[in-house]
């Protein structure tokens, strides 16, 4: 199947023909008819499978066949962080470039001036962050009355952040006749229980198991005593020889103290978190995907909405406390057919965390010691377990998953050498 099969215009075909895309991906194959039918949607695709143009596509061309542009938007997609933001609205741009519609992009962090000339200028499609949309709302400086097509992007990660009072405001200052699509990574019990509130009739879609990470990553794990984690991973980037390198840590802090460490190894690295201004964060992921650094650490907030091309390898420095977020850390890589290698650093405190994952995944994740830093026999006795509270989401509510295989540390898999905002 090739892209002009699907119903699409020759405007959007030139444009994807000029990102070089060749054949659409199942979710595009699936998405792309139903909402040129004006379908309302629930759609659910593991990242990096090319959700984004799934939706954008045959929005613009619903848009560009709808009416002519008018000052208010006629359509509205929702995203969890300023980074997926900005990645939509690049994508939205690319694919609309030969047709006469208007697009901005609004969320916090940066100057409310530029979004509020944006919007007086007329926009047919408004990309924004909850909580800066609601911002404009009450400025009077956005007006949402003529929305005509809704698209909530990573709606679980919204509910997971505690956007839901802002989301449901929102519908609240939308026309009670839209078409709604809602677009997720995961397909969870919470996002169905959304959906029965908001879709009418819904065609239904899922191209991938709940939960399923890209086939094309490659999942590692090394055992290592806590405090010589910095120290492990600076040896695996001399060793490995890694140059782009996606790292993950819990917290803020712990970022900046492991760009600090990085730099003093010589390794060039920068950190992105919800403490770092928008400008600084655009930086910082600017110079990763030109290679100015090494090592982009991050925190969950970039664990959605990055999209780095040929991205070829994610560590997981600590593992995250939610199983689930360790899903979206591992789809930064292995995006588009592309191969990809996630690797993570679990201490003696983490193994419950790891097991966690390991249930979750319904597949078990090969584990093997590095040489020269191998984890003591027991856990140092300062080491608290922060898996008590593994199994919760944002807000509190308990997050349970499927049984499955579960190895304890150490213990080697005979498969194994076969292969908020913050």
């Amino acid at each position: 199947m090739t892209f002009d099969s699907l119903g699409l215009e020759a405007e959007l075909l030139r444009a994807v023909a000029t990102e070089r895309y060749t054949r659409p991906t199942p979710i595009q194959r699936q998405a792309i008819p139903e909402i040129l039918a004006g379908h309302d949607l629930l759609a659910g695709a593991q990242t990096g499978t090319g959700k984004t143009a799934a939706f954008v596509l045959p929005v613009l061309q619903r848009l560009s066949k709808l009416g002519h542009p008018q000052r208010q938007p006629r359509a509205l997609i929702l995203t969890p962080t300023r980074e997926l933001a900005a990645q939509v609205g690049e994508r939205v741009r690319a694919y609309g470039v030969h047709l006469p519609l208007r697009s901005t992009v609004i969320y916090g962090g940066v100057g409310m001036q530029p979004q509020v000339n944006a919007l007086q200028r007329g926009v047919d499609l408004l990309i924004a962050t909850p909580g800066r949309l609601l911002d404009h709302v009450g400025r009077h400086t956005a007006d949402l009355s003529r929305v005509e097509i809704l698209i909530l992007d990573e709606a679980d990660r919204m509910l997971d952040m505690g956007f839901i009072h802002d989301i449901r405001r929102i519908l609240q200052l939308l026309p009670k006749q839209r078409q709604n699509l809602l677009f997720s990574a995961t397909y969870t019990d919470e996002i169905r229980r959304l959906a029965e509130g908001l879709l009418q009739r819904p065609k239904q879609i899922e191209v991938a198991r709940r939960n399923a990470t890209a086939d094309m990553v490659t999942q590692s794990a090394h055992p290592v005593d806590k405090a010589r984690k910095r120290d492990l991973l600076a040896h695996l980037f001399q060793r490995e020889g890694w140059h782009q390198v996606l790292v993950f840590t819990r917290t803020k802090a712990g970022a900046n103290r492991l760009v600090e460490h990085l730099g003093r190894e010589g390794i060039s690295a920068a950190a992105i978190h919800g403490n770092k201004s928008q400008t600084a964060r655009t930086r910082a992921l600017d110079d990763f995907k030109r290679g100015s650094v090494r090592a982009l650490v991050a925190t969950d907030i970039a664990a959605r909405g990055l999209d780095i091309v040929n991205l070829p390898q994610v560590v997981n420095f600590e593992l995250p406390n939610v199983a689930e977020d360790y899903v979206h850390r591992i789809g930064r890589t292995g995006r588009a057919g592309a191969g990809g290698r996630a690797l993570s650093l679990v201490s003696h405190d983490e193994r419950k965390l790891l097991e966690g994952i390991q249930r979750l995944l319904r597949r078990e994740i090969a584990i093997s010691p590095v040489v020269g830093f191998e984890p003591s026999l027991t856990p140092p006795p300062s080491e608290p377990d922060p898996s008590l509270g593994a199994h919760r989401g944002a807000r509190g509510t308990k997050r349970r998953s499927p049984a499955g295989p579960v190895r304890h540390m150490g213990q080697r898999s005979s498969r194994d050498g076969q292969r908020r905002a913050s």
